[in-house]
Parts: C-alpha cells; sequence; structure tokens
C-alpha cells in the first residue's frame, strides 16, 4: 500500500467512524480527538484488511 493510499483510507475511516457521529466544540477538541482515534485507535487495534487482518502496529511489531 503507498503512503497516499495509506493516507486516503485513514482520512475516509475517520470521516465514517468518528467525525460524521460527533460535533466538536473547538477547533483545538476536534484535533485532539482526532490524534487520540489515531494513536488509540486506528493504529494499534483496528484490524486492516491489507495488512492481512491485522492493525498497523502489530504488523509494525511483526516486521522488525
Amino acid at each position: 500500500m503507498s503512503d497516499s493510499s495509506a493516507v486516503a483510507e485513514l482520512i475516509n475511516t475517520e470521516k465514517k467512524e468518528r467525525v460524521r457521529k460527533r460535533i466538536d466544540k473547538t477547533r483545538d477538541l476536534a484535533l485532539a480527538d482526532v490524534l487520540g482515534y489515531i494513536g488509540a485507535y486506528y493504529n494499534r487495534t483496528r484490524r486492516h484488511s491489507p495488512l492481512g487482518g491485522v492493525s498497523s502496529e502489530a504488523f509494525e511489531r511483526a516486521s522488525m
């Protein structure tokens, strides 16, 4: 998966799973929510089919 397609997948997933379900009061709160989602869920927990059904973090660990 190229870097640009990985970024596009992240943005699309974020929109579907988080942004459309939330309205944050400030830009700072929205940014904190997005960064928390990426760090706590998207990279560590969410399984990615292009990575063989494992999380990004698990894939990175297995590649070392």
